[in-house]
């Protein structure tokens, strides 16, 4: 019996990505490889950030963080899915699920809110340059963080402690590869009214907040870039932009 939920279930089985033999090995071999670039490339980028003074900016300070929460994000479930592969019984159990569907939640919460605020940022560099340094002082950008890991762990918790209240008997397949919210939802005993009332509200505030905010940010950066007469000062403004823009689109 779980501890502390008055649940039968004490472990959850992972349908994971395929029950295909003859695929295992090359998804294996395909993720391991994508994981290892992500760990790679992340650490690549908090390293260099972190040791080079010149890149200690509002803009580098943020990517420091995107880079963090990404190596942080996708090493919640990776790892646990390429064991998936190997291993013909595909478990985990209930304390770790509800451990990864917590850490899942925070992170991609989390990512939401940085990405906001380097939406913020880029406004800030391209429609008001002159009050750029005061702006995003070093105080302001602290404070966009820790906003964004308040927002993330407020909404990891609610997820988290609504999932602990469901009681789990008999069934305990999960159909995804790893614990989402969902997913596990579904296989619950008792109601669950209230989680998919909380998912509803938590899931929209952390998806409207952001997605409104950049979009908001990128019509004011549109509405000063237009006029811009020169060619290359058109240019040069999207560039600053574009891997952001790219970032956002793939996130969301």
């Amino acid at each position: 019996m779980a501890p502390g939920n008055d649940s039968f279930v004490t472990e959850f089985i992972l349908v994971g990505l395929t029950d295909q033999p003859h695929l295992q090995l090359p998804l294996f071999c395909l993720f391991l490889v994508i994981y290892i670039v992500t760990v790679l490339g992340n650490l690549s980028l908090l390293i260099l950030i972190g040791l080079n003074s010149h890149l200690h900016t509002p803009m580098y300070f943020f990517l420091f963080n995107l880079s963090f929460i990404d190596l942080c994000y996708s090493s919640v479930f990776t790892p646990k899915m390429l064991m998936n592969f190997i291993y013909k019984k595909n478990t985990i159990s209930y304390k770790g699920c509800m451990t990864q569907l917590y850490f899942f939640s925070f992170f991609s919460i989390s990512e939401c809110y940085v990405l906001t605020s380097m939406a913020y940022d880029r406004y800030v560099a391209i429609c008001h340059p002159l009050l750029y340094n005061t702006a995003m002082s070093p105080r302001v950008c602290s404070s966009l963080m820790l906003g964004s890991y308040l927002m993330a762990f407020s909404g990891a918790m609610a997820h988290t402690v609504c999932m602990l209240r469901l009681t789990f008997c008999n069934a305990n397949t999960i159909n995804h590869y790893f614990c989402d919210i969902l997913p596990v939802m579904q296989l619950s005993c008792s109601s669950t009214y209230v989680n998919e009332l909380e998912v509803l509200i938590v899931v929209g505030i952390n998806i409207i907040v952001p997605s409104f905010t950049i979009f908001i940010s990128y019509g004011f950066i549109l509405s000063s870039i237009l006029p811009i007469r020169s060619t290359e000062g058109r240019s040069k403004a999207f560039s600053t932009c574009s891997s952001h823009l790219i970032a956002v689109s793939l996130f969301f």
